[in-house]
Formats: structure tokens, sequence, C-alpha cells
């Protein structure tokens, strides 16, 4: 290996090695042809002629060696080289992790936002209608409690029409109190419907608002536990101990939702519940208002009936008292007639005497003798006298009889009378004593309101 190999081995060296478009392979051994007519028993007479063929010529043992060099410097640059690449391919790879890693942190971070966004609605929508059901059901309470309210009315409206079918006739008049009474009892009637349907109305409501409610807690529910998983990941690190691999974890779910509907799913939710919440609300507006216009109308009504009886009331004492003023002329007048009577009687009585003084008279004159049976002044005098006896007491009889007549009549007149007030004084029993006395009990405003 004279200077001529060094000198080349550093031209390679110092040159760049030329790019290799056959990919690089072991140089294929040379063969050695060994001549064949060698060894003890050939029949070559040179001693040496066996040795020479097996030798390497000088310039095959430089190229050898030179080529060994060249492979040498090649295996090493290529291996640099790879070294190099295989430093930046895990410097990449390692930058690449890290920021994926990074990325997929912070999406989670804002997936928890997202989830914690719907997760506060929901929470809302749920107290919401919560605290809705709540007063909701304390109107029920007042429904149910108007509407028991009403009952004592109804018991005092129609005692109070049954009392009075024991007026007696000719009082058994269908007056403005009768009127008015029906029309309470009616009243009360159609109030007692209206808040039975109100109550059937508030019940379904509140069941409506329980199963939205629920459907929003299931929801809520589902998202806390999803928080808490996507929570639990985004804490993760290369660091963390409870990490392992999951190789099937990557295939993705064939029902799994889009972030589109997923959103929708609890919009949704939120806006029927706050369809039910506003429907809700406006029931309890028209319950309150129900409640104010049923106890308005049934104390109206009550004072309606209440006024009809001070009338009716007021008109019977003024008859009574009228009738009882008539039944004392009448008692009076009865008392003057008896007198009248018994002094027509005396007068028909105190007739008799002169009756007989005249008629004797006529008599004892009849007896005169012959010509003195004179036809005198004396003479015609009883005889008037007479007539007009006898046509003074037959006018005093007849006036007897009419007195008398007139005495039958007046006492009919004094039953009638006391009959009639007796009437009277019963319809103002019933009206006064029983009915106006019982319709003290009738409930108050609040009360007919369903406050207590």
């Amino acid at each position: 290996g004279g200077p001529g190999a060094m000198a080349q081995a550093r031209a390679l060296l110092t040159k760049e090695p030329a790019p290799q478009a056959v990919p690089a392979s072991d140089l294929p051994m040379k063969v050695c042809e060994v001549a064949l007519n060698t060894g003890p028993d050939s029949s070559s007479g040179l001693a040496t002629a066996g040795f020479r063929t097996a030798k390497y010529l000088l310039p095959e043992w430089h190229q050898r060696n030179s080529d060994l060099y060249h492979e040498a410097f090649v295996g090493c640059e290529r291996a640099e080289r790879g070294r190099a690449e295989a430093k930046e391919l895990a410097e990449h790879a390692a930058a690449t992790a890290q920021h994926a890693q990074q990325d997929s942190t912070a999406t989670l971070g804002q997936r928890l936002q997202d989830i914690h966004f719907w997760k506060a609605e929901l929470q809302k929508e749920i107290e919401d209608l919560d605290a809705e059901t709540s007063l909701l059901a304390a109107q029920k309470l007042q429904l149910e409690r108007a509407l028991d309210a009403t009952e004592v009315p109804y018991a005092i409206a129609t005692d109070n029409l049954q009392c009075r079918e024991r007026r007696q006739p000719p009082d058994l008049v269908s007056d403005q109190v009768e009127r008015e009474l029906l029309k309470e009892a009616e009243l009360i009637r159609n109030i007692q419907e209206l808040l039975k349907r109100t109550l059937m109305q508030a019940s379904n409501q509140m069941r409506l608002n329980r199963d939205h409610k629920e459907v929003c807690e299931m929801d809520w529910s589902d998202k806390v536990e999803t928080y808490n998983i996507d929570d639990k990941c985004g804490r993760y690190s290369n660091q963390s101990t409870n990490i392992q691999f999951h190789p099937t974890s990557v295939k993705f779910e064939e029902s799994a939702s889009t972030p589109e509907t997923w959103a929708k799913f609890s919009h949704d939710n939120i806006y029927r519940a706050e369809r039910e919440k506003l429907a809700s609300i406006n029931l309890r507006a028209l319950i309150d208002n129900i409640l104010h216009d049923v106890s308005k109308d049934l104390r109206m009504q009550c004072a309606a009936v209440n006024e009809a009886f001070a009338k009716r009331c007021e008109e019977l004492d003024d008859t009574k008292q009228k009738l009882e003023h008539h039944l004392k002329k009448i008692l009076k007048e009865i008392g003057d007639q008896e007198a009248n009577i018994a002094a027509l009687k005396q007068a028909i009585k105190d007739k008799e005497a002169p009756m007989k003084v005249a008629q004797t008279r006529l008599y004892d004159r009849s007896f005169r003798p012959n010509v003195e049976l004179c036809r005198d002044e004396a003479q015609f005098r009883l005889i008037s006298e007479a007539e007009e006896l006898t046509e003074s007491i037959e006018s005093l009889k007849k006036k007897l009889l009419e007195s008398e007549q007139s005495l039958r009549n007046l006492e009919d007149t004094r039953m009638n009378l006391e009959k009639e007030i007796a009437v009277k004084t019963n319809s103002i029993f019933i009206d006064r004593q029983k009915c106006m006395a019982h319709r003290t009990r009738y409930p108050v405003v609040l009360k007919l309101a369903g406050y207590q």
C-alpha cells in the first residue's frame, strides 16, 4: 500500500461521495481460481508453480483496501445521517404529540364550558319549575278551600227556600226573595262546577310541570356525569398513574349525537319546560281572577238576597200593622154595634106601653052608645097614633135585623183579619227569625276566596 493508495483514500475523504443510485451491499467475494496442477502428486515439475496462481495482484490488493475504506466511510456517513433524521423525527414526534395533547386538553376545556352552560340553564329551569309548582300547589289549596267554603252558602240558600215553603197562603207567593234565593242557589252550583273544573286544570298543570322537571333533571344529571368524566379526562397528563392502553376505544359510536343535536336536545327540553312554566303562571293568574270574582259574585248575591229579605220583612211588618189597625177599628165597631142592637131592642120594647095605651083607648071608645060613636077628632088622632106606632115598630125591627146582619159581617171580618195577622206573623217569623238569622252565618269574602 504505497503513498498512492493513501492519497486515494484522502481524496475519498475530502471529496463528497457521489450519491449512490444502487443500494449498498457487500462487495462480492473474490473467487480464487487455484491451478489444478498443484499438490504433492502434481505432475508439474516446478515446486512453485502451484503457489504462484493463488496470489492477488498488487493493484487488486490496493483496490480491495480502498473499497473497504470507502464502504466504512459511506456506512458511517449514512448512519450519522440516519441518526440525525431519527433525532429530528423523535423531536418532531414529541412536539406533535405535545401539541396534539394540548389541543385535546383545550378542546376538552371548551367542551366543559359548553356542558357547564347547559347544566346551569337546566338547573335554573328545574328550580324555576319547582318554585312555580309550589306556587300553583298553594293556589290549588286555595281553590279547594274556596270550594269547601261554598258548602255553607249553598246549605243556607236551600234551607231558606225550604223554610219559606212553610209560609201559609196567601203569603206563599213567588216574591223577589224567592227569585233572588233561586238565583243564589244556581250561582253557587255554577261556581262549584267552575271551581271543580279549575281544580282539574291545576292538577293537570302540576303533573305537566313535574313531568317536564323530571325530563330536565334527567338531562341535568347526565350533564353532571359527563362534566365529571370530561373534567377527569382534562386532568390526565403523561405523568398520571391511572392511564393505560384501550386499543378498542378509538372507533366512533354509531348512535352518538352531534354537537348540534346535543345542544338541540337540551334546548328543546328547556323550551318545553319554559312553555309549561308560562302556562302555569297564566293559570295562576286565571285562578286569582276566578277566586276574586267568585267571592265577589257570592257576596253581591248574598247582599241582594239580604236586601230582598229586609224589604219583604218591612212590607210584611207594614201590612201586619195595617191589619192590626183595622182589627182595632172592627173590634170597636163590633162593640158599638152590639150596644146599638141592645138599644134597638129596648126601643122596640119601649113602644109596647104606648101601643097598649092607644089600643086600649080605641077599644074602650068602641063601647060609646048610639050616636055617641062619633068619628071625632080624638078618634082620628088615636087611629093615626096607633098606625104611627105600628110603623115605628116595623122600622125599628127592620133596623134591628140590619144591625144584627152587620154585626155578623163585622165578626166575619174580624176573624179574617185575625187569621191574616197570624199568617203574616208566621211569615215574619220564617223570614226574620229563621232565614235572616241563618244568613248571619254566611262566610266572609276572605273565606269564600279560599284564604282561610
